[in-house]
């Protein structure tokens, strides 16, 4: 029987996606069947190639080709659908575990016996290591999800989103889905939904993710239109937060918003024309009390990025 499922999507990945199913291999253990899903999601280059050569080392491994590319998000999908473990994780496929980190975390969703565990996770550039912990600090003991949810003027477990840092349960169902269509921030409105209507959770001290960060074809580093989805995705997250959440939703938007301010550079003249616009749009929308204690617990300089963009603002 499938204990764990590992879903990891990829699109051109033949340069990294080697290391991240080796370290896998190394995750194996017979305590537990773990079954490895791979979403090809329409890739150029070698990468169905890369995948098929570990047939032999993941004994339960799925591969599944989209023709063209869905977005991460639908990749995802693709992934969960094939899903036949009692829990589920993710793993980007530029990214790696630790040696045994697989069977510590399925340990602690067992000891445990809630709906998904978070953990923290190993950034890596280069050869620099730094550990980033999830917000919450109590650890090792199950906690209501929407307790992590607030307050609004600090970071909170819906400010760490990262699907790949935690397990979750499969019989989670639809909680489990990402929005289609969204090629980023498809993480956000996915961890809200989490919070707001899961039954329990918990957080252990377990860094066993390597997160690569800087790589040149990174989504991150791309300034196209994919970048606008996380207006898209506040947009799900406006729609469904309950009223008393509306300040925490507010507060990320705003940041993440000043964060992509602090970036335009990188976008084309007509993809900022459109960034633009979305920005006073999303703007526009939020509670006045709740935009402005948004804008006010930032930093002035930050603040200051967004202020073209406020109701009644020279781009307004």
């Amino acid at each position: 029987m499938i204990t764990l499922s590992v879903v990891v999507p990829v699109r051109d990945g033949e340069a990294y996606l080697g290391d991240a199913l080796t370290s896998l291999v190394r995750n194996r253990t017979p305590e537990f069947e773990t079954q490895v899903i791979v979403v090809d999601d329409g890739s150029a280059d070698a990468t169905p190639e890369v995948a098929e050569d570990f047939r032999r080392d993941l004994p339960h491994l799925t591969v599944v080709r989209n023709p063209a590319p869905l977005g991460l998000a639908g990749a995802r999908n693709a992934g969960l659908e094939r899903a036949d473990g009692r829990y589920v994780t993710f793993l980007d496929a530029d990214d790696w575990l630790a040696p045994g980190y697989l069977p510590r975390l399925v340990a602690a969703a067992e000891g445990l016996g809630c709906d998904f565990v978070r953990v923290d996770h190993v950034r890596a550039e280069g050869r620099r290591r730094e550990t980033h912990r999830a917000p919450q600090p109590r650890r090792g003991v199950v906690l209501d999800p929407r307790e992590g949810i607030l307050p609004a003027d600090h970071k909170t477990m819906v400010d760490y989103p990262y699907a790949w840092a935690g397990i979750y349960r499969r019989a989670l169902g639809d909680l489990l889905t990402f929005p289609a269509g969204l090629h980023t921030a498809e993480d956000r409105p996915w961890i809200w939904r989490l919070h707001r209507l899961a039954r329990s959770y918990a957080v252990v001290s377990l860094a066993g993710v390597f997160y690569r960060r800087g790589l040149a074809g990174s989504l991150t580093r791309i300034g196209d239109e994919r970048q606008l989805h996380f207006f898209d995705a506040y947009d799900i997250v406006l729609d469904e937060a309950e009223p008393e959440y509306l300040p925490k939703a507010a507060r990320s938007l705003c940041a993440l918003l000043a964060h992509h301010v602090e970036l335009a550079g990188r976008f084309t003249p007509d993809v900022r024309e459109r960034f633009d616009e979305r920005a006073v749009a999303a703007l526009a929308r939020l509670p006045h009390e709740a935009l402005t204690a948004a804008i006010g617990g930032l930093e002035p300089a930050r603040a200051a990025l967004l202020g073209p963009y406020l109701p009644g603002g020279p781009r307004a």
